[in-house]
């Protein structure tokens, strides 16, 4: 067996996956890499893997009996205070697993909501954080309450202690739903700023984690965004006005980023700023081209937003990082594989116009022709169309006001019932 090594000031940990039939010794090193780098986020130190292959995971410990006496050896000798497991465990198997190894057990998603607990910065984010908490905390109780094994059976023992248990899921799940009211009144303000800043196109950066987005972001908008080389480094959504050229207008928006074997609870918990994502006009997927394995990265991104269901929005492909691509057959491949992409560098803003061009021919394509004739004293809906549209001619006759106007097709269902209604309007009073 081989380990790797480290040096070591901070907590020390050991990282463990299998290799199955469904997953290969490959993609299990690589989805070790990534649990190092989480890892090293959430602020350990990598001290030595282990693998182990078998058709499936032990039910009771995860991996078998005799793995788990090497890892136990393998954890006293570099002294690691905490083991990772790259898949998420059962209840009883992270009990059994702290009960032989004498350490800390956590597993992918544990690790990932530590991530997250500590990069939340707004209520939004933390409301979410909490909530995904709680919800994976809730079947795991059991191990939580030690003073419930000192309890002695009998007549007269049955009563408040038998039910901590069942009385903290309780109280855990009333939290949940004071979580989920409080992150609905939350929505409900966030739709609000939303409405006041709908005559604009939105544009919604997305991508693997690290993928580069909160530079491209600073790059179009000077937004100063957080920019570091750490997994979740960015939470919550940014939203900036930026140009695609002189007249055109939109808004930016830059959202956490995505990661295989991303937890559903964690996605589901952070729906709200995924909105951002599902109200965007168009979304620029971003891919780091340096990275060995950008093509499981795209994989990924394209699984989550399926998941969110929102795979069918215009989508522009970004390879990133180009600087950083030594090899001008792989450049030359990307091309020819993905003809519709643009490859840029954020860092150096290398192709930054020809990102702005093809953003804008995308936002383009989206717009449709609608004519309109509306009573001269329809303030408002003539202020409505004014302000979603671009309007391209006016006439005027002796009550009304014909408009020619180009709108994006998502304004096009409002205006057209708001029309219908003024229609409607004027001819109940012609009968009256």
């Amino acid at each position: 067996m081989n380990y790797t090594y480290t040096e070591t000031q901070r907590e020390r940990a050991i990282l463990v996956g299998i290799i199955t039939d469904d997953v290969t010794e490959a993609e299990v090193h690589e989805n070790l890499d990534e649990l190092e780098r989480l890892a090293d986020t959430a602020g350990a130190i990598v001290a030595g893997r282990i693998t182990q292959n078998r058709p499936y995971a032990e039910p009771s410990t995860y991996i078998g009996k005799g793995k788990l006496e090497e890892l136990s050896r393998l954890k006293d000798f570099q002294n690691a205070e905490l083991v990772i497991f790259d898949e998420e465990l059962l209840p009883r198997q992270i009990k059994n697993l702290e009960n032989i190894l004498k350490c800390k057990v956590l597993d992918r998603t544990g690790l990932i909501l530590d991530i997250f607990a500590s990069n939340a910065k707004t209520a939004e984010s933390k409301t979410q954080v909490e909530m995904a908490q709680l919800e994976y905390l809730l079947p795991r109780l059991t191990r939580m309450w030690t003073h419930l094994s000192k309890q002695k059976g009998g007549i007269g023992t049955k009563g408040p202690g038998e039910t901590q248990i069942e009385t903290d899921r309780r109280l855990i799940r009333i939290r949940i739903a004071n979580l989920k009211e409080k992150l609905a009144k939350i929505q409900t303000q966030k739709f609000t700023q939303r409405k006041s800043r709908n005559e604009l196109d939105l544009v919604t950066l997305v991508g693997y984690t690290n993928a580069g987005k909160s530079t491209l972001m600073n790059m179009l908008t000077n937004a100063n965004v957080l920019v570091e080389d750490r997994l979740f480094a960015t939470l919550d959504s940014t939203t900036r006005l930026t140009y695609l050229d002189s007249n055109k207008k939109i808004l930016l928006t830059d959202t956490v980023g995505f990661i295989r074997k991303l937890p559903h609870h964690l996605v589901a918990s952070f729906r709200s700023t995924l909105d951002e994502v599902r109200n965007a006009d168009v979304l620029l997927h971003l891919v780091d081209l340096s990275h060995p394995n950008f093509r499981e990265h795209i994989h990924a991104v394209e699984e989550t937003l399926l998941e969110l269901d929102i795979d069918s929005k215009p989508i522009l492909i970004v390879f990133n990082k180009v600087d950083q691509v030594q090899d001008s057959d792989l450049l030359h491949q990307v091309r020819f594989e993905f003809p519709n992409s643009v490859l840029v560098s954020a860092y150096r803003g290398m192709n930054i116009p020809e990102l702005k061009s093809q953003v804008l021919a995308i936002l383009e394509n989206g717009y449709t022709e609608l004519t309109a004739e509306l009573p001269q004293d329809a303030s408002k809906a003539l202020a409505y169309i004014h302000s979603v549209s671009q309007v391209t001619d006016t006439t005027y006759f002796e009550t009304t006001v014909k408009l020619k106007f180009r709108v994006n097709k998502r304004h096009e269902t409002s205006i057209k019932e708001m029309i219908e209604s003024y229609h409607r309007e004027a001819l109940y009073k012609s009968f009256q």
